[in-house]
């Protein structure tokens, strides 16, 4: 009987992504391994770490392990991006999102005084950290800090305001498979954390005056949550999430690019985040699929259905015009056991096929990582999708919109290497 092949290392994995992938920027697929399966912090690094912006934990975990089995504190001393530079490969400034993951192969160490990022014992770049903004030293008047209301990520370019730290899905098997908001909203409560399930609308506008009054790098605003299946404090989801637009545009008139993550909602209701003054609507479809729809979002599948999620989403362009109706969906989840494509390849042709039909008519979707938190339905006992697929993905990704001859989604900064800023997945660098 012949012995069992031995898994190739993580550094002969990314390789072959080089090799097979040669048209992408290295450091793209560097970011996309490091958010598929979480970077790992020595104790020094994270002393050192712990003097740069923190992690917030702004709407998910986005981590491979929970708080209470993270030995180092990494959930309070990790920061929330790192910029990759330099190093041995001459990596451009590339911006990544932290997913802690102490068993992970990347590591970042100290080494002769500078943050290094290692891959199985070698160096890979310097870690550069971002410096603590001044208004997330202040708190407001209640001593809630500005933090916990409104964090910014993409390097400060985005303010997020999860205005609803819980989803309506939960508590009765209808939760988004890969989705964990609110076993986060748990663990971090548990943690110490002063979180609140609603953040009032006068705390995130005071939140914003300290934003406004002490920062010009934020560009652009988000306001989601999780899912209203039937009433928050005696509204719908349209109505409980515009009302915070309409607040912050009266505030603050065109200081910021307004966005809402809402689900794909009736052409009227969707309206109302128009009318609010929200220039840009996120309403997610997670994955292309029907079987995989129906399988991983149950409550969207039942109390819409996937047919309609989708004509939604071409009413909603009606209204927000197609470039700034901008779905997101959760990329890898199309490989994960035990529903998934059996082959890489087979995912890739549907994704790209959602691609083609949103593209074709002038929707440009955006995608996130997926990595699987523990704490999620999907995220027990496997492993993230294939760096293959990831790498694969943004090949299509770029050469589709290339063929329908679309501009980048607006509201996420520049695009390309060196000057993206959008984290949680490589799709902006290369553009």
């Amino acid at each position: 009987m012949s012995q069992p092949t031995a898994a190739p290392s993580r550094t002969a994995e990314i390789d072959a992504a080089l090799a097979e992938h040669s048209s992408l920027p290295p450091e793209a697929i560097f970011k996309e391994d490091l958010l598929r399966g979480g970077v790992a912090f020595s104790e020094d690094a994270l002393r050192i770490a712990s003097g740069f912006k923190p992690k917030s934990y702004f709407i998910f975990s986005f981590d491979l392990t929970p708080i209470d089995q993270m030995e180092q504190a990494e959930n309070l001393r990790a920061p929330e991006e790192m910029c990759l530079i330099g190093g041995p490969r001459g990596f451009r400034r590339t911006i990544v999102s932290v997913r802690v993951n102490p068993a992970s192969p990347h590591r970042v160490e100290l080494v002769e005084g500078r943050l290094t990022l290692m891959l199985e014992g070698e160096s890979v770049c310097d870690v550069q950290l971002q410096e603590i903004p001044e208004y997330y030293r202040r708190s407001l008047e209640n001593g809630q800090p500005v933090t916990q209301v409104a964090p910014t990520i993409e390097w400060g370019y985005l303010i997020y305001l999860t205005v609803y730290r819980k989803c309506q899905y939960f508590g009765f098997q209808e939760e988004c498979r890969f989705c964990d908001i609110n076993e986060n909203f748990r663990q971090q409560v548990a943690a110490g954390r002063p979180y609140q399930t609603v953040k009032p609308i006068d705390q995130v506008l005071e939140a914003l005056e300290i934003i406004a009054s002490s920062d010009n790098h934020a560009k652009a605003y988000t306001v989601t949550g999780g899912s209203i299946t039937r009433h928050l404090k005696g509204q719908q989801e349209a109505d409980f999430y515009a009302d915070y637009v309409r607040a912050i545009e009266e505030r603050f008139p065109n200081r910021w690019i307004g966005k809402v993550v809402a689900q794909a909602l009736p052409v009227e209701e969707a309206r109302r985040f128009h009318d609010a003054g929200a220039q840009i609507y996120h309403p997610n479809y997670e994955v292309w699929d029907p079987r995989l729809f129906a399988e991983l979002c149950p409550g969207k599948e039942a109390y819409v259905g996937r047919d309609e999620w989708i004509r939604r989403i071409l009413d909603a362009a009606e209204i927000f015009r197609p470039s700034h109706v901008i779905p997101n969906f959760v990329a890898g989840i199309e490989t994960a056991l035990p529903h998934g494509f059996e082959t890489i390849e087979a995912a890739l042709d549907s994704t790209t096929e959602g691609l083609d039909f949103f593209m074709s008519r002038g929707i440009t979707p955006r995608f996130t990582v997926w990595c699987p938190e523990p704490l999620s339905v999907l995220g027990k006992d496997q492993g993230p999708a294939p760096l293959a697929y990831h790498a694969g993905l943004l090949e299509r990704y770029r050469d589709t919109l290339r063929h329908h001859g679309l501009a980048p989604p607006p509201g996420y900064g520049e695009a390309g290497i060196g000057n993206a800023v959008f984290s949680v997945s490589a799709f902006m660098d290369v553009l």
